[in-house]
């Protein structure tokens, strides 16, 4: 887990960004097709000794360092309903219990040195824990999930909520999730980005969501990855300058008609590379050479590389351009009756 701070540091190759964004899309369809077949009541299969010795591992020094105690367990689909035997093993720092059919994870809040948590495909309602003062990892993937209340975990840096009900963020302090730099929130139901102000994000997930506009992202200057993908955005109005590190912006798959909405993006000084497949203005004719005219920066649109040919081409007409503007007459102003006899 030490790792994750190295590797924040290297941002991933588009390509990678797009095979992961391809492979979370068909895993969402499978997870809506095998939803609909499962009923919601399940027998009650409460956790045991033996499911724990089953799943305990990694022999650790606790406390002084004399005592010894397994900090690793992974119950990944046993179908349990009930895990109140956690509270005991306060010793744990790594837990999957993904796949399950809990509904309540409150023995949790005994595991004060929990670093690494994974409840994904559950039937929680809510991701509200106890303040755990060393979690750094958590991931509530594919539940019921509709709000964003009570995280409140100070050294918590990557937050999945993919895959939940979620309509409008709240309850996400800045103040207290000071470390959060990712934050996973496709294929909910969000209509606005209001809500996610959190200064030291710099991966944000918001494909596949009911998204028109992107709006109260402003304080966001430390974001360098946006995914916006599978929406409804028809303009780009509401990126500011203020994003001063963005430089992977995904937006296919949205409902952008026009090549000008694309000026609204020089704001964004780092910008590198953008994703547009799959708007409606992506069938314009000159969309790639429009989009580097508007952009000089960009270094990648969609999944290709800018050749030194376009860059120049671009050059040339933003020059001309240019040059247009500045020869442009100066507006005639009507003549004083004096001027106008002489």
């Amino acid at each position: 887990m030490s790792d994750e701070d190295d590797q924040d540091d290297t941002e991933p190759e588009q390509d990678d960004l797009e095979k992961e964004d391809d492979k979370d899309t068909e895993e969402w369809e499978d997870y809506k097709k095998e939803g609909e077949d499962l009923s919601e009541e399940w027998p009650p299969t409460p956790l045991t000794e033996e499911m724990m010795k089953e799943g305990l591992s990694m022999l650790c020094k606790t406390g002084n360092g004399l005592a010894h105690a397994y900090v690793k367990l992974d119950l990944k689909d046993r179908d349990l309903t009930d895990i109140s035997l956690l509270c005991s093993y306060i010793h744990l720092r790594y837990v999957d219990i993904s796949e399950n059919h809990l509904t309540d994870l409150t023995p949790l809040n005994n595991l004060t040195h929990l670093l690494w948590l994974k409840a994904d495909g559950n039937q929680l309602r809510s991701a509200q824990l106890n303040e755990l003062p060393y979690l750094q990892i958590a991931s509530f993937a594919y539940n019921q999930i509709t709000d964003t209340e009570g995280i409140t975990h100070p050294r918590l840096a990557s937050l999945d909520l993919k895959g939940n009900r979620i309509q409008v963020v709240t309850g996400l302090d800045p103040e207290k999730l000071k470390s959060l730099h990712t934050l996973e929130l496709r294929a909910n139901q969000l209509y606005t980005t209001v809500g996610i102000n959190l200064p030291k994000l710099k991966k944000l997930f918001l494909g596949q969501n009911m998204l028109k506009k992107v709006e109260g992202l402003e304080n966001l200057s430390d974001l360098t990855t946006l995914h916006l993908r599978d929406n409804h955005i028809e303009t780009l109005s509401g990126f500011s300058k203020e994003m001063q590190s963005l430089q992977y912006l995904n937006l296919r798959g949205n409902s952008i008609s026009s090549v000008g909405e694309l000026a609204k993006l020089r704001e964004l000084p780092k910008l590198r590379a953008l994703v547009l497949l799959e708007n409606p203005c992506t069938d314009e004719t000159d969309y790639r050479q429009e989009a580097l005219v508007q952009m000089p920066h960009l270094e990648r649109l969609d999944k290709e590389f800018y050749e030194e040919e376009e860059r120049a081409e671009a050059d040339e007409i933003r020059q001309r351009i240019k040059d247009e503007q500045e020869q442009e007459p100066e507006p005639e102003h009507d003549l004083d009756p004096d001027q106008s006899s002489m």
